[in-house]
Parts: C-alpha cells; structure tokens; sequence
C-alpha cells in the first residue's frame, strides 16, 4: 500500500507501480466513485478490450415456469 498527498489543486500522482500492474497511460480517462468513505479510480477501457470476456460461460439456464 502506498500513500499519496492531495496537492493544493486537489491533484494526486498515481504511484509508478500501481500505473505499471494497472497498464495506465497518460491522458487515460479514469471514473471517480465515492464509495463508503473512500474514494475508487476506476480506468475506463476501450469496448475492444472487453471482446470475448464472457467466452466459455455457461448460457443455458432452466427458465420459471411463469417467464417465457
């Protein structure tokens, strides 16, 4: 765990290793959460990053008898 100090333009720098394991770039958009207290730095990827994640899953699953 590493710490960060808030500067006085509320910026902060992303440790190197976190951007490295994280695969960050400069310009790279982030979503900001406010989550229980704490704040999360999400990265946004690009949609083509996501293309087959759902590969090998399981799709048949037995419906209710009320559903169609």
């Amino acid at each position: 765990m590493e710490t960060v100090t808030i500067s006085s333009k509320y910026q902060v720098v992303i440790p190197v290793s976190v951007r490295r394991a994280l695969g960050l770039e400069p310009g790279q958009k982030v979503v900001v959460l406010e989550r229980d207290g704490r704040i999360e730095l999400v990265p946004v990827r690009p949609m083509k990053e996501y293309r087959g994640i759902l590969r090998g899953i399981a799709a048949h699953f037995e419906r209710e008898d009320d559903r169609i």
